[in-house]
């Protein structure tokens, strides 16, 4: 199935699938939250979600689509220097061939104080073996998350990594910051408990209604500054530009 094509079939699974509608919903009201005033950029914004929640949004992917407002590359973005407030991803660093070449762009675009949002995959104690065993991306930890390289035009973008973000924000927090002197991590919350698995994602299957998913996104609300370290499924990235960048 190419990008076009995959992006019309989660789109008429997101209309018809309430309970997804409902766990993503969580994903971007925490988004939503914590983005700066002003120009926001979504990069890989697939069936375009975040409109819904903020009014100055540029959403793009590598593909075109109808609700989408241009095609971006997030390693070429074809953007002004210091031009964005936020840059928002959700499910994209980990399938980037090269984050290091992302990153330089976000230092590039990203105003100062600006920040980059991401909602990844969490490889915690309690996800681990879900994502390893059940989910059809691999969970690599060996890699080397800032690789140098050109990207390749002809690379499937569905191809993927579930561990960058959590080796990311874990193993190689240092060295992103010596690599980035200007970027810095600034926050880590680690959430999503039973509703995201059981929910089945953009899959045609659920294991869980409307309801329950509600009732249960309460409790993991209450439930994750003491267990999503642990037991994650997900996680919200935070990264600030410094003040006075240029």
């Amino acid at each position: 199935m190419d990008r076009a094509a995959h992006l019309a079939d989660h789109r008429r699974v997101w209309e018809r699938k309430g309970v997804l509608r409902l766990v993503y919903d969580d994903f971007y009201d925490r988004v939503a939250a914590a983005c700066r005033p002003g120009l926001t950029l979504e990069i890989g914004g697939g069936i375009g979600n975040l409109k819904r929640r903020l009014a100055d949004v540029v959403s793009t992917d590598i593909q075109s689509a109808p609700w989408l407002d241009c095609v971006a590359d997030a390693q070429r973005l074809p953007f002004a220097d210091a031009c964005a407030a936020n840059i928002v991803m959700v499910d994209v660093l980990h399938h980037l061939e090269f984050p290091i070449a992302f990153f330089r762009e976000a230092a590039r675009v990203l105003r100062p104080e600006g920040r980059v949002l991401m909602v990844e995959p969490a490889i915690t104690w309690g996800s681990s073996l879900f994502y390893r065993l059940l989910h059809h991306e691999p969970v690599r930890t060996s890699a080397d998350v800032f690789g140098e390289g050109t990207p390749d035009p002809r690379r499937n973008p569905y191809d993927s990594n579930q561990a960058i973000p959590t080796l990311l924000v874990t193993r190689e927090r240092e060295r992103f910051h010596r690599l980035f002197p200007t970027l810095r991590i600034a926050s880590v919350q680690w959430f999503a408990f039973a509703a995201y698995p059981l929910s089945g994602g953009f899959q045609s299957w659920s294991l869980i209604g409307e309801g329950a998913a509600r009732r249960l996104l309460r409790i993991e609300r209450a439930l994750e500054p003491m267990f999503g370290r642990v037991a994650g499924f997900r996680l919200l990235l935070t990264v600030d530009q410094a003040t006075g960048h240029l």
